[in-house]
């Protein structure tokens, strides 16, 4: 049974990524071809936390050893999850597993040549620098980034090195958003007028760790290191391990959630940002301590910056006290809808005939098509062993090995984490923010958002 399942699985993905690779499976001899092939990939992890768990580790799984692929090591402060690391990857792969205090011990140690990065959400850019400096190629999770500064100084350290860094926006790699970005870019779509999007659960406990939180002990980890360059608080473990519940190390719903979603919008229309945003919301339902919204909406107007007549709006809602656990994304243009929900293009609220004749138009109606289709995005925590993750691992896998660009490199990040402070600076002033392209920061009313 689990033999199948995951041949089932690593077939799925291998389908989900279909588009994204060469007609050409690749196989033993395909990779004889390229230098360095026969040389097993190390590969470390940064952060053996839940996201890890749940879904890196079973699509590294799928595909580690048709591509030679190896874990060497867990790097993790708290020496709970550290042990933990260590013994399950052991485990699960049959051979010793390095543990190590932290990423600095594991980099002098040159264990590594590769690592997924799967911290607390302010901490991935940084981390994904340490990594690049250190000579590795990384799988760094979403959001990128949670302050301009330290999204300019990754863009930088990476575009200057050679190391090959996949953003963990796996829509980029859905057979489904690549038939819809060809659709929309072929002009049959027409002009983008309006998105919808929205990311709404019912899960009291989502994010919250009751159970861990008890165990975790200042003695047991490294609280300076983990506060990293964040202002100085003192010892919380809720803050440790419910992160994306605390302002600032997580921005909550607009990183986790809306950070996968406006990315498409870029990659759709090769927007790298809004132009401005505006937000309101708040915290209605879980009463908890939290600092982070559990309600927010977002309207963004996007465009080019030197043409303020053309342009569409984009509308990000989401809520965490009622939802059914099915995002949804909604394209829309003059002559119909493009609904990533239901893998549906369709004519619903197009120009009509009637009303096209009454103005001396033409009528504009988009055809009825089912776009290629992946397995259905949803909204449950860890549902990593999906197919559309398995095909993103797999394709930062065979780019470690090709040195060829990724699904979704570091300006994928860098753009959707403008788009996430802008949100952020937006809620958390009441005023409307904006993006100054000559020196890259995010302004509202005219000062730059510093958090």
């Amino acid at each position: 049974m689990e033999e199948s399942r995951r041949k089932f699985l690593k077939q799925a993905s291998i389908a989900a990524g279909g588009m994204l690779v060469s007609n050409t499976a690749w196989s033993a001899a395909s990779y004889k071809r390229i230098i360095g092939a026969n040389d097993r990939v190390r590969v470390g992890v940064v952060g053996y936390s839940d996201r890890h768990k749940g879904a890196h580790m079973p699509c590294f799984l799928n595909h580690y050893k048709e591509l030679n692929f190896d874990i060497v090591a867990v790097s993790d402060i708290w020496n709970k999850r550290r042990e933990e690391g260590a013994a399950t990857w052991k485990q699960k792969l049959g051979h010793d597993i390095v543990a190590c205090r932290n990423n600095e011990e594991m980099y002098s140690k040159k264990l590594v040549d590769a690592v997924f990065v799967s911290t607390a959400d302010f901490q991935h850019a940084n981390h994904a620098i340490e990594a690049v400096k250190a000579g590795c190629d990384v799988y760094c999770e979403k959001p990128f980034a949670e302050s301009m500064a330290d999204n300019r100084e990754a863009l930088k350290v990476i575009k200057a090195s050679d190391r090959i860094v996949q953003i963990g926006s796996q829509r980029r790699s859905g057979t489904n958003y690549h038939a819809a970005n060809d659709f929309i870019k072929s002009g049959k779509f027409g002009n983008i007028t309006m998105v919808e999007l929205a990311w709404n659960v019912n899960q009291p406990g989502r994010w919250r760790r009751p159970d861990i939180v008890a165990q975790l002990k200042e003695e047991d980890t490294d609280w300076k290191r983990f506060l990293g360059n964040r202002p100085f608080e003192k010892f919380d473990p809720r803050i440790y391990l419910e992160y994306r519940l605390f302002w600032p190390y997580s921005s909550g719903l607009p990183g986790q959630w809306m950070s996968h979603q406006i990315d498409t919008v870029h990659w759709f229309t090769g927007l790298k940002h809004p132009r401005s945003v505006t937000a309101n919301g708040g915290i209605y339902q879980w009463k908890d301590g939290r600092r982070n919204w559990d309600t927010i909406t977002a309207v963004f107007d996007y465009g080019p910056a030197d043409d303020l007549t053309s342009g569409f709006q984009v509308s990000f809602q989401s809520r965490m006290h009622n939802g059914t656990e099915n995002p949804t994304e909604i394209y829309y243009s003059n002559g119909g809808e493009l609904n990533l929900d239901t893998n549906k293009i369709s004519p619903k609220g197009g120009l009509t005939q009637r009303f096209a004749a009454a103005m001396g138009m033409q009528p504009f109606l988009l055809p009825e098509q089912t776009l290629a289709s992946t397995e259905r995005v949803v909204a449950s925590a860890n549902t990593g062993g999906d197919a559309l993750t398995s095909a993103h691992v797999r394709n930062w896998m065979e780019c470690v090995r090709s040195r060829k660009t990724p699904n979704a490199p570091v300006e994928a990040g860098y753009a959707h984490s403008i788009a996430n402070i802008m949100t952020t600076a937006a809620a958390h002033t009441g005023g409307r923010a904006t993006f100054d392209e000559k020196t890259q920061e995010v302004m509202v009313n005219g000062k730059v958002f510093k958090g």
